[in-house]
């Protein structure tokens, strides 16, 4: 039990300190984590949504069997595109 506490808290502590170390600071890192989670969160409710209508509309023959594979492979694409960190500013000098 207390090697999966001290994993649980150095998987944590190592994530911060790679997290600081990225340009932008933490609070910036947390923000584009948060925002790609809200990504996945809305794409993954998509596949469940179309998964569904798939099986219920095609459920015999080759668009039952790789309509899924084929969704997730779309949104998967969809993801990388859009999870990209945006541009930074350039720094100005004093």
């Amino acid at each position: 039990m207390r090697g999966i506490v001290a994993g649980l808290v150095l998987m944590a502590a190592l994530s911060l300190i790679v997290l600081s170390i990225r340009p932008g600071g933490l609070r910036r890192q947390l923000r584009l984590a948060a925002r790609r989670l809200r990504l996945v969160l809305l794409l993954g409710g998509i596949y469940l949504i179309l998964s569904g209508v798939i099986r219920i509309v095609f459920q015999e023959g080759w668009v039952a069997d790789y309509g899924p594979a084929a969704i997730a492979l779309v949104l998967g694409a969809a993801f990388l595109v859009m999870a990209q960190d945006p541009v930074m500013p350039p720094a100005s000098k004093p």
